[in-house]
């Protein structure tokens, strides 16, 4: 579930690329807290903390600014393509108690019967949950299944209070299947294999005599 996440920041009232460079190289990232049609607003955040909480999906913000603080999730990340260090960060301003969308990734888990793996069909699904228990990821259980089976969106278990949107509950989720080369038949050794290395050792070993 959510992480509720701390950070102190200050209000911004510079802007440009010339002002945002400055902010990175004093290791801070500019950041904008958006609240439906109230006025924005602009902060700079440490850029080291920032950086690792970005690493929890879903997580829940309490940020900081001066006297003032707002609970908010993360709504846009801007990297740089090159160097993939945070640029500028979007936040949207939530409630307690508000019923948000978010994208959850699927990921399998378990082990299934003797060579099947499981392939994750659905990479992320869209879900519906109150900010306080926002889900990080969302494990289907694939213990014990076997070549064939396979796991739908009606089956999925969710935490309490999550609810999935725009699923197609037929779509399968995660499937169970014996891979090709698994199941494909080691090459044999020819009878007459082993005669001929042991005749290319010997007459190696003659060689080597003379």
């Amino acid at each position: 579930m959510a992480n509720t996440i701390t950070l102190e920041g200050e209000l911004r009232t510079e802007f440009g690329k010339g002002v945002a460079r400055r902010m990175r190289v004093a290791k801070q990232i500019p950041a904008t807290i958006y609240a439906g049609g109230n006025e924005p607003v602009f902060v700079k955040l440490p850029m080291r903390e920032s950086t690792l909480a970005l690493r929890r999906a879903n997580a829940l913000f309490t940020i900081k600014y001066g006297k003032e603080s707002k609970m908010a999730v993360v709504k846009e990340v801007q990297r740089n393509p090159v160097k993939r260090i945070v640029e500028h960060i979007d936040f949207y301003e939530v409630k307690t108690g508000e019923k948000i969308e978010v994208e959850v990734p699927v990921f399998a888990v378990g082990t299934p019967k003797g060579a099947a793996v499981a392939f994750v069909d659905v990479q992320m699904l869209r879900v519906k949950a109150d900010v306080a228990n926002l889900p990080e990821r969302i494990d289907v259980n694939v213990e014990g299944m076997a070549d064939g089976d396979k796991i739908f969106a009606k089956d999925v278990q969710l935490p309490a209070g999550v609810e999935l949107v725009e699923a197609d509950m037929e779509d399968s989720l995660v499937s169970v299947v014996v891979p090709e080369d698994a199941t494909a038949p080691s090459e044999a050794v020819s009878a007459d294999a082993a005669p001929a290395e042991g005749g290319d050792a010997a007459a190696a070993s003659d060689a080597k005599e003379k």
